[in-house]
């Protein structure tokens, strides 16, 4: 656990964890969010991903930077690991991506609900304790930069760190609109995964 959530040790008595574990699908790619050790795991994916396409290199390489972007972007807002699918089922890519990020206690952060596509709901996560948890629906803008015109339904679940201030974030996204309703049941799964060490 990243000392962001140690440093917020409450009055309550409680040791704060010095970890914690989840369990991903198979075929969840995980990279971790340091700057000096998310270079290789980008580059794995991407061969992973593009293997046995000599003709892609272009596509390799943009692939390659937009998740040195993401794992950048990640980091900078307290993001200590991101977790690509690379499942398929066929031929359809079952795209989805979970970021954890652990929120200091200074940050004073909670879900709030904002506008008519966004659901808020307290869950019980059996090995971690009381969840809040948001899922909100968006259609980019037309001249959206990362190119994606598809709609993405991303969930978030905000838990508390025991002993601490500190708040675990869990953020999934899909861009499976189709599909989104089973992926959220798949999110669930895996947030009801997350236990303390």
């Amino acid at each position: 656990m990243p000392d962001a959530a140690a440093r917020g040790l409450s009055d309550g008595g409680l040791v704060p964890p010095t970890d914690y574990g989840l369990v991903v699908p198979d075929g969840w790619f995980r990279i971790p969010l340091e700057p000096d050790g998310w270079k290789g795991p980008i580059r794995a994916l991407a061969e992973r991903v593009f293997d046995g396409q000599d003709d892609a290199v272009l596509l390799k390489r943009e692939f390659s930077k937009a998740l040195l972007a993401r794992a950048e972007e990640g980091y900078g807002n307290g993001g200590v690991e991101l977790y690509i699918s690379t499942t398929s089922i066929g031929p359809v890519p079952l795209s989805s991506s979970l970021l954890v990020t652990v929120v200091p206690p200074e940050q004073g952060f909670r879900l709030d609900a904002r506008g008519r596509s966004q659901q808020v709901a307290t869950v019980e996560l059996p090995f971690a304790g009381p969840a809040t948890t948001r899922r909100t629906r968006t259609v980019p803008d037309a001249d959206d930069s990362s190119g994606n015109q598809l709609p993405v339904t991303v969930v978030d679940y905000a838990v508390g760190v025991p002993g601490t201030d500190a708040v675990l974030l869990l953020t999934f996204s899909t861009p499976l609109d189709m599909f989104a309703d089973a992926m959220v049941d798949l999110f669930e799964a895996v947030a009801k995964s997350l236990h303390w060490k």
